[in-house]
């Protein structure tokens, strides 16, 4: 039994029988996790059936830190090398179709989004801290998972859709489909640039501005948000909240921030306006 530190080739041979299941598990293909051990056994000399199903769950880590769907039935272990990271980032490289293929858009399958699963933020749970949260974010950092999923438009075009169906649900279960009737997806009507996505109201009548951020990653991965969200966010804060969309393309869930957002994130300044003196 080897006790060596995984090679580039192990782990390059472990990723893509991870991923073998993760598309027959996608597919609807029946697949035993047992037989499938014991084949990358075979491939991997030296490491036993025990060791490949918990540096499967490392491999379920390292893609929870980069903010991409996991198989379930392979918990996250988040103490993972950084070189298992970058062979799952470079897996990626090579096959920039499958997040697509697959995890386009949800919204849809959702049978009611009234029912979609609002908990508290991350920073207001009884749940400590994950142990290796630091080593997650610099893993998110890294690879720029916060502008990725900023860039993927297709992903936030999906999650503000489902927001815009599950506010319209929420006001019509609570007896106000005259309100319902009212939300507007503003940032498909109006252009981006408003400072928010979503025009709503709570039961009560009360305006809501929402913006609209979503990931296929876990709840704690970084994201976004411009100068002008923050400064709206701050001049409107008894209407404005941000909807956190996380684990969109398999079982999306979400969670609400209400300013000040520093209260909850850290706000980072990535780039300057440089103007001439």
């Amino acid at each position: 039994m080897s006790t060596s530190d995984w090679t580039d080739l192990e782990n390059d041979t472990l990723i893509a029988g991870y991923f073998a299941m993760f598309d027959d598990h996608l597919s609807g293909r029946p697949f035993v996790k047992a037989e499938r051990h014991r084949a990358l056994a075979e491939v991997l000399s030296g490491r036993t059936a025990k060791s490949i199903e918990y540096k499967l769950q490392n491999v379920s880590g390292a893609l929870q830190a980069l903010g991409y769907p996991w198989l379930k039935g392979y918990a996250p272990a988040n103490n993972f090398q950084m070189s298992l990271a970058d062979a799952v980032a470079h897996w990626f490289d090579g096959h920039a179709d499958w997040t697509t293929r697959r995890h386009t858009s949800i919204s849809s399958e959702l049978r009611d989004p009234g029912e979609l699963f609002v908990g508290p933020p991350p920073t207001l749970s009884n749940r400590p801290p994950p142990r290796d949260l630091e080593k997650m974010l610099r893993v998110a950092q890294k690879f720029d998972v916060a502008g990725r999923d900023a860039r993927n438009r297709a992903l936030g075009r999906a999650g503000e859709e489902l927001v815009v169906s599950r506010e319209r649900s929420v006001l019509r279960s609570c007896g106000r489909a005259d309100l319902a009737a009212k939300v507007r997806w503003a940032s498909e009507e109006k252009g981006d640039g408003l400072g928010y996505d979503i025009e709503s109201f709570a039961p009560d009548g009360r305006p809501r501005l929402i913006e609209v951020k979503t990931t296929n990653g876990w709840e704690r991965t970084p994201f976004h948000i411009t100068r002008n969200e923050l400064e709206v966010a701050d001049e409107r804060r008894s209407e404005w909240c941000l909807f956190r969309l996380y684990e969109f393309a398999t079982e999306p869930k979400g969670f609400e921030l209400y300013p000040p957002l520093d209260a909850h994130v850290n706000l980072t300044a990535l780039a300057y306006l440089a103007g001439f003196h």
